[in-house]
């Protein structure tokens, strides 16, 4: 085996940083050339004044985006404190006089990286890929007016960031429980220069999912077990109790006023059905 087949099969634990505009699909032929420019300009510009060396890094353009490996001999801290910091001050830069301002989100993940010819591979990229583009990053643009999100990895935050150092403040970052392709992962969410943000649900509203209605092959209630406590449980002046999973909300004829999940149907709902 030649060097440089051995060279593709080893793992190197490398920072991957993930980078996706902000409704990409938005911008017209003419527009989306200079979208892209701004953010290399941003990205760019931020190694540079972070003092990481440009062959510390692999960057592959994603069209919409950058995909970033650094090598491990530049701190992860850089790229968390100074970096991150450099990254928000070059964007306020660019996005002065922009009718639409650029928006980035950013996903951060180290863990075993493959390099060969054609770019990056392995399940660290896959994280830091899909961290920077789930829901909760999107939404967090939009709900608090900002326009750049940080995802991070569990992992990343809990060795990294939970530490604290220059320009990282642990106290800024949020938990969040994602829904990704590979399944529920926990990430840690932060927007420079804002307080910890309050973090929303990432699916759309409206989409919750309904009580599900007894049928044939379901047991009876009082043979069924006892659904896990996720919220309050009231009594009402007959008795029955019903348990809320998500916010307190009242229901009439199994039409939900809030996007929840009733755990249980109670006989008298039953009975206000067929009256």
């Amino acid at each position: 085996m030649n060097h440089d087949a051995t060279e593709i099969t080893e793992e190197h634990y490398e920072l991957v940083i993930s980078v996706d505009a902000r409704r990409s699909g938005e911008y017209d032929d003419v527009d989306k050339p200079r979208m892209r420019a701004r953010i290399y300009r941003v990205l760019e510009t931020a190694f540079t004044h972070a003092s990481v060396p440009r062959d510390a890094l692999h960057l592959e353009d994603r069209g919409d985006g950058v995909l970033v490996a650094v090598t491990g001999r530049v701190a992860v801290s850089r790229l968390l404190g100074l970096w991150l910091v450099e990254v928000r001050e070059k964007l306020r830069d660019e996005n002065r006089g922009l009718r639409v301002p650029l928006g980035l989100r950013v996903g951060m993940h180290v863990g075993p990286v493959r390099h060969d010819d054609r770019g990056i591979s392995g399940r660290a990229v896959d994280l830091a890929c899909r961290l920077a583009d789930s829901a909760v990053a999107r939404r967090l643009l939009d709900a608090n007016g900002a326009d750049l999100v940080l995802v991070t990895s569990r992992s990343l935050y809990e060795d990294v960031v939970s530490a604290g150092g220059k320009f990282i403040e642990p106290g800024q970052y949020s938990r969040a429980r994602l829904r990704l392709k590979e399944g529920e992962v926990t990430a840690w969410c932060h927007l420079p220069g804002l307080p910890a943000p309050e973090i929303p649900d990432d699916e759309p509203p409206g989409t919750a999912a309904e009580a599900p209605r007894p049928g044939p092959a379901t047991a009876p209630d009082h043979e069924a077990p006892a659904p896990p406590a996720a919220g309050p449980v009231r009594e009402r002046p007959s008795g029955d109790q019903y348990t809320v999973h998500g916010d307190m909300s009242e229901h009439h004829d199994n039409v939900y006023q809030q996007p929840v999940h009733i755990g249980r149907i109670t006989d008298r709902d039953d009975e206000r059905r067929k009256g």
